[in-house]
């Protein structure tokens, strides 16, 4: 099974859905991206992109809510905090401090911009 991302005029994706295999095979039976957003296009319009759970499509897979950035070819989950960096390699959000590896549990406190112990 194939998965396409909906994308909306600022390329957040809006939904994202399952297309069987068959559905994205070009004249000589190869998987194609284009005929899959092709079928999607078809059923219910608009802008799509494929994407795959196991990473391997745009660096991570789409959910409700990311943003498709065409330069990095990548979905981006949102922003958790305003103090967080986006890793260019992954695409994927980290804070500016390390969590603690202790073993013990922790939140993230964006007041402080510091990981606070749960207890």
């Amino acid at each position: 099974m194939a998965h396409f991302a909906q994308l909306d005029e600022n390329n957040v994706v809006l939904q994202v859905i399952v297309v069987n295999n068959s559905d994205c095979l070009d004249e000589n039976g190869n998987e194609s991206e284009a005929v899959g957003v092709a079928f999607c296009q078809s059923l219910l319009g608009g802008n799509w992109k494929q994407t795959s759970y196991n990473g391997t499509i745009r660096k991570n897979y789409a959910g409700i809510g990311y943003t498709y950035d065409s330069t990095r070819d990548a979905f981006i989950p949102p922003k958790p905090y305003d103090s967080w960096l986006l890793d260019d390699t992954t695409c994927l959000w980290n804070p500016p401090t390390p969590m603690p590896t202790d073993n013990k549990q922790y939140c993230w406190d964006e007041l402080t911009t510091s990981w606070i112990e749960v207890m």
